[in-house]
This record gives C-alpha cells, sequence and structure tokens, in this order.
C-alpha cells in the first residue's frame, strides 16, 4: 500500500526536487529517488532498521516498503534489538521516548501510518514549495511522521542536515526560496540566541517537549516568526496544534486538535485520542491503553472551544500531606523568571511521613541565581505548599536525542546524588 503510493508521487513531478542530502551535496529528483531505490538488492530480513541523519535513512524506508520489509527506526545510538515474529498487517514499529517511564514499541498498520501523515500535511498546511528541512531526528515519530512520510506519500521535498548547528541551519536554509522547519524548543531556543533563525522559513513548528511562553514571544517580537506548537505521541501520531499566528498567552494552551483527530476525557481527566492514525497495539506486550482505534493517555486535560489545555501527567503528580500538585504548573511559572534557562520538577519521598513526598526544582540558569530568590519569586505566585523545599542547580539540563528532558531520568540522578533509592 505505502510504496504504490509513492509510486503515485513520484509519477506526478519526476523531474522535481525530491530528496538532498546537505552533508554530501547529493539531490535526488523524484524519479531519481525512484530509481536508487530500484537499483539495491533485496533482502531476506523481515525488519529494516534505518538510522542516521542521511538520505540513506530515507532510502532505506522506501526499499523496506518496496520489498515488505517492517520499518523499525532506531537513534545513532540505539542497538538493533531482538524481536520475535511481527504481528499479522504490521509495516512499522515505533520505540516511545519513555520520558517517564519504559520504553515500548508501537505496532503499526500501513493506513495507520498514512492517516497520521495525511492528518499533518492538511492540518498544518505542508506545501511542495515550502521543502522541510530535516534537523530533527528522523527515528523520533515526529521526525518520521513530519519529514519522512509527507515527502514519500505527499510529495514535500526534503533536505536531510548533519546536525542543527545554527551555521549549518542558515547554510541550508540559504539554498532553497522557502522552508518549512520543525524543530524542538531546545532547538529553537539555540538558533534564537545566536540570531541565525533563516529569514526565509515560512512555516516553524514545535514539538517534542512544552514550548516556553517566553521562547515563543521572542522569536516573534525578534524574527517574526511565530512558532507553532504542535503535541503528539507515538502511539497516536499528531493530536494537537496551534494554527494561530499570534504567540500563546497560556503555556497549558497546546492547539486545536488535528484534522481527523477526536478528543475526549475519561473520568480521571486524563485524554483521550481517536482516529484513524492511533496505533495498533504496544508489542510485543499489549497494554490496555491501546487498541481499537484510541490511546489513552496519561495526560490530564481540559478541553473547550478554545483548544486542548494540558494540566500534567497522572503518574507525575507529587502528593504533598494529601494535596496534589502537577509539576509542569510550577515548571510552567518558574519559567517565566528571566533568570531561568531550563527547569525540572519533581516528587521525592519525604522524611516527614505526614508530607509523604517534597518538591524538588532542578534549574539551569542564565545567569548567577540563589535559590531564596526563586522561592521568593514563586510565592508571590503561587500558594506556598507549592514552592519547593530543594534546589538543584546545574550547568544544563541537557535534552537527549529526541530533543526532551526526562523528569525520571533527573529524579534518578537526584536520588543517587543524595544517596537514596528510586
Amino acid at each position: 500500500m505505502l510504496y504504490e503510493h509513492w509510486q503515485a508521487v513520484w509519477r506526478q513531478r519526476p523531474d522535481e526536487m525530491a530528496l538532498c542530502d546537505f552533508a554530501s551535496g547529493r539531490r535526488w529528483t523524484f524519479s531519481e529517488l525512484d530509481q536508487a531505490v530500484a537499483r539495491l538488492p533485496s533482502s531476506q530480513e523481515a525488519i529494516c532498521f534505518p538510522h542516521g541523519l542521511s538520505a540513506d535513512f530515507v532510502i532505506s524506508v522506501l526499499h523496506a516498503w518496496k520489498i515488505g520489509q517492517v520499518v523499525c527506526p532506531l537513534e545513532t545510538s540505539q542497538a538493533v534489538p531482538q524481536l520475535p515474529p511481527r504481528p499479522a498487517g504490521i509495516v512499522h514499529l515505533k520505540t516511545t521516548s519513555a520520558t517517564s517511564g519504559k520504553a515500548r514499541m508501537v505496532a503499526m498498520t500501513a493506513s495507520q501510518l498514512k492517516a497520521d501523515a495525511d492528518n499533518i500535511v492538511q492540518t498544518m498546511g505542508l506545501q511542495p514549495g515550502w521543502p522541510n528541512l530535516g534537523a530533527i531526528s528522523l527515528a523520533h515519530s515526529y521526525g518520521f511522521s513530519n519529514l519522512v512520510t509527507p515527502l514519500l506519500l505527499h510529495g514535500i521535498p526534503l533536505m536531510v542536515l548533519p546536525s542543527p548547528l545554527p551555521e549549518i541551519v542558515r547554510s541550508a536554509a540559504a539554498s532553497l526560496p522557502h522552508v518549512t522547519l520543525p524543530a524542538v524548543p531546545a532547538m529553537w531556543r539555540a538558533w534564537n540566541d545566536a540570531g541565525s533563525i533563516p529569514a526565509n522559513v515560512r512555516l516553524a513548528i514545535s514539538a517534542g517537549a512544552p514550548l516556553p511562553i517566553a521562547l515563543e514571544q521572542e522569536v516573534l517580537s525578534r524574527s517574526g516568526l511565530k512558532l507553532h506548537n504542535f503535541y503528539g505521541s507515538s502511539e497516536c501520531g499528531g493530536i494537537a496544534y496551534d494554527r494561530s499566528s499570534e504567540a500563546r498567552t497560556d503555556a497549558a494552551f497546546v492547539g486545536h486538535a488535528m484534522a481527523n483527530v477526536l478528543l475526549s476525557t475519561n473520568p480521571d481527566g486524563c485524554l483521550e485520542v481517536r482516529g484513524a492514525a492511533v496505533g495498533e497495539t504496544y508489542w510485543p506486550n499489549a497494554e490496555t491503553g491501546l487498541g481499537e482505534g484510541c490511546f489513552r493517555t496519561n495526560d490530564l486535560a481540559q478541553l473547550s472551544k478554545e483548544g486542548v489545555f494540558l494540566r500534567g501527567r497522572l503518574n507525575d503528580q507529587i502528593n504533598v500531606a494529601g494535596r496534589k500538585i502537577s509539576p509542569e504548573a510550577i515548571e510552567r511559572v518558574l519559567a517565566v523568571h528571566e533568570q531561568v534557562k531550563d527547569c525540572l520538577v519533581f516528587g521525592v519521598p519525604s522524611q516527614d511521613a505526614g508530607r509523604v513526598e517534597e518538591i524538588v526544582a532542578c534549574v539551569a540558569t542564565r545567569n548567577r541565581v540563589t535559590n531564596e530568590v526563586l522561592k521568593q519569586f514563586l510565592l508571590s505566585r503561587l500558594p506556598a505548599w507549592q514552592v519547593p523545599r530543594d534546589w538543584w542547580f546545574v550547568e544544563t539540563l541537557g535534552v537527549n536525542q529526541r530533543g526532551k528532558l526526562s523528569r525520571n531520568e533527573w529524579r534518578k540522578k537526584y536520588l543517587a546524588r543524595n544517596g537514596e533509592k528510586a
């Protein structure tokens, strides 16, 4: 099914640019890309494991579609896993980001993969005249669905970059009249600080992690460029997108439902996602949260005509003497302080049994600032019981390859640093 769709795509615009590898300078038209795949030998392997930031990733995916292999993208640092035989009808395996727990695989059918690409192209208005710059991981669900499938199923050209360094992004963009640039907040922050956001970006997308309000507003003020917040998940693809041209004023707002996606909340207040792009199942071990066209998230959400608002995660809530607080609620306020570059908040076991948990803030600052200054800043905006009791200052929180901050990992580091067990 997927390869047949590609055949229709390349025949519509055979001589136009389809793919460019910026590192090597190689370019393929749509017909040349199809010919490059046709020259590759067949394989007896049941699963293809594309990896890296190069055109080879895309060519490997297209070849796998042609010969009927399952595609299981891997980050450069990931080892090839030993996997049991695939479920019937499955063509794609996504590895979840594991920011709040263990990594799992999501099994996808061809129609589910295509539905996500269709929703993204329709909702975001991706256009062949605005090629994608591929600075994000092609292996992650975000990169695969925003870069790879729009190229192969909708003819949206792609230029793959070897890294997101400001000078590379600026140089790559300069070789094209107009570009679309999907990225993660850490990249947008680095490009903004370096003054290197290309002037010919026609569509700017931010996903993979919460987009700070201050960053969004600063980019709009400095570059005149609106960062469109995109919220999705490996399990179901795109969920919500901020289509507006104005900077958001509420960090909890993540946009409106994607085209063809139905959203609701369950009795616990968690978001449920339904649609043709929802994955088939977790694999190899199925779980109740995913299946039959529905993904049940752990994200606490509020739905209204104004859009989708996230109020934290059910399994991240901190219990302070019987009162629950989402760490995101504290992070959003703390991030407003001009000296706070990045922050993560989490709960750890309290020495006082009556309190259950203590709130810890892990903070990376732009310039030196004391915990007392930040504490007073929060006390003027939050109830006293929601203000962190312990502060851990670090040079950088450091995002992973997917542009994410892992609350779970930093909590483990904090406990190990203090000689406690996770």
